[in-house]
């Protein structure tokens, strides 16, 4: 490839082209369309929807509440169970979850819109003064959060709400988690992440602390001595190696810091995005970068995966996403070496693999694919920045069904626990029960 070079720059589209490419991509429904759509649902008992919802929303109840005008109504049955409704209602892959279950989906292939519903429901409320919950008389216990993502802010809504005073621990200057810096921009727009984690504090009794990380000026042993309870929601720091020769030169970045940089932009068009684009990955992230380049105007991006269509991660609405955004995705590939010219990446070099007996593996063919920019979205990986004190399972913390870790008094949850989804709804669900069984242990 010595004839290519980087081609990495901003600018590639008309101003008016980022904010259209980077406008929401699900437009909410106005209060007739609500209207319609809640009349599509069968109500039905022991709800196959709501038993595919991680939160276990009462999706029936909620919907029944739309049908019958009150919203606000059917947003305070939305939160009952899920604080972060209103992003689930943008993020969550209702189309591999209640969705999925949907009678409609089974009996026509079409479901009734959940995910358009509750968005509908839960702006409505946010969108009044004041907040849907009081706190309980104050109880004098104090408990420490550590990271103000989905797991940590769930469980500080509810330990407030029973009386608790609750400090979050967050270690970047913005709270939210993935939501605030993982997730596709044109999923949550105008500032939604931040505007949800204001409601959220809006309950009272919790105090952010930012810049603040276990291990960095901030110890587990003082946290447990300083406060009743402790809970970690820290997340996975580490990101999965490529594996391939030379993935250390320029043009080689994680998908997920791309992604942050993106969201923090406050100018599109400044954000430098190269020309040919290749993605290694698999899941949501490898959908979400990839698009995104699309979108700043790279004219070719492909997603290289491993294994087959069907062993992705990402669903096949995310998949047919890419696709019609312009994205191609070649299956059946792994990198094996990143092409460099002068310390910069300017290719890749790929084999195709196939399974034997269960076991993925090479088949000794390779090609080369020219690339600008190359981002691996192969997946996070816990940091065990504790130094061992709590026990592991799979790489990441154990927990107990009610979110108890090895050592007393402390709790985690999100997607540093083994067993996870790895999904907002998850880590709110595992958030809420932890923060009912840090309840319960102070009242004894």
């Amino acid at each position: 490839m010595a004839d290519v070079k980087p081609d990495i720059s901003g600018r590639r589209l008309g101003v008016q082209d980022y904010a259209a490419n980077f406008g929401d991509i699900h437009p909410p429904l106005d209060a007739h369309e609500a209207l319609v759509e809640s009349d599509r649902c069968y109500f039905c008992y022991d709800a196959p929807c709501m038993k595919a919802c991680p939160t276990s929303i009462d999706i029936p109840m909620f919907i029944r509440q739309i049908q019958a005008g009150h919203p606000t109504s059917a947003a305070k049955t939305i939160f009952d169970q899920n604080i972060f409704g209103g992003m689930c209602a943008r993020v969550c892959p209702t189309e591999t979850l209640c969705e999925e279950a949907c009678v409609r989906e089974e009996a026509e292939g079409k479901p009734v819109k959940i995910g358009l519903l509750q968005r509908y429901a839960t702006d409505a409320i946010m969108a009044e003064a004041g907040h849907p919950y009081t706190r309980a008389n104050p109880t004098g216990k104090t408990v420490a959060v550590v990271g103000a993502g989905p797991a940590g802010l769930s469980c500080a809504h509810r330990l407030a709400m029973h009386g608790h005073e609750v400090t979050v621990f967050e270690a970047r200057e913005k709270s939210g988690g993935l939501n605030e810096y993982g997730i596709a921009s044109y999923k949550a727009t105008h500032d939604f992440a931040q505007k949800e984690v204001d409601y959220i504090l809006g309950i009272g009794g919790i105090t952010v602390v930012n810049g603040k990380a276990l291990g960095k000026g901030l110890e587990i042993a003082s946290l447990q001595k300083e406060y009743d309870a402790v809970f970690l929601g820290i997340g996975l720091q580490g990101v999965n190696a490529l594996g391939a020769a030379n993935d250390d030169v320029e043009g080689v970045a994680d998908a997920i810091d791309y992604i942050a940089e993106l969201r923090q932009a406050t100018d599109l068009s400044g954000l430098p995005v190269g020309r040919r684009v290749v993605v290694i990955g698999g899941g949501m992230t490898a959908i979400d970068v990839a698009v995104q380049s699309k979108l700043l105007g790279a004219e070719d991006v492909t997603i290289l995966y491993r294994r087959g269509r069907e062993q992705m991660k990402a669903s096949e609405y995310e998949q047919h996403l890419a696709q019609t955004k312009g994205v191609k995705i070649k299956h059946w590939v792994m990198p094996k070496a990143v092409i460099a010219e002068n310390g910069k990446a300017v290719g890749l070099t790929c084999e195709y693999t196939h399974e034997v007996a269960g076991k993925l593996s090479g088949t000794g063919e390779r090609f080369d694919i020219p690339a600008d920019m190359i981002f691996k979205a192969i997946g996070q990986s816990y940091v065990d920045v504790l130094g061992g004190k709590l026990e592991l399972d799979g790489g990441r913390i154990k927990v107990d069904s009610l979110k108890r870790t090895s050592v007393p008094g402390i709790w985690a949850g999100g997607d540093c626990v083994a067993g996870g989804l790895d999904l907002t709804v998850a880590s709110v669900d595992d958030g809420r029960s932890a923060a009912e069984s840090i309840h319960q242990f102070l009242k004894s």
